[in-house]
């Protein structure tokens, strides 16, 4: 099952971002095989000022699991995050399928 998390940075916090940033990188390979994008959300400035990640887990429970170890979260980097089903239907121009 397929999922976008969209996450907000709290106000101020590109430096903090900046130190807790090799962990969450670290994590991210932690579930290598679950990632099929990541990247910064930009503001106008060119800032990150957010990040979006769009996962393949199992569950929402296998999700969760991970959100519960995010260094952004844990760090208290991220303020607002949201996460949506998705249905992924291409990646790279090329149709997507899990496994």
């Amino acid at each position: 099952m397929q999922f976008v998390i969209t996450a907000y940075d709290g106000k101020d916090m590109l430096e903090r971002r900046m130190q807790v940033r090799p962990r969450h990188l670290e994590n991210l390979a932690r579930v290598n095989g679950t990632v099929i994008c990541a990247g910064g959300l930009l503001d106008e400035a060119g800032k990150m000022k957010g990040s979006v990640i769009i996962f393949d887990f199992q569950s929402r429970e296998d999700l969760d699991l991970y959100l519960a170890s995010e260094p952004y979260i844990t760090e208290n980097v991220w303020m607002d995050v949201k996460v949506e089903p998705m249905n992924v239907v291409l990646v790279n121009g090329e149709k997507w399928s899990a496994g």
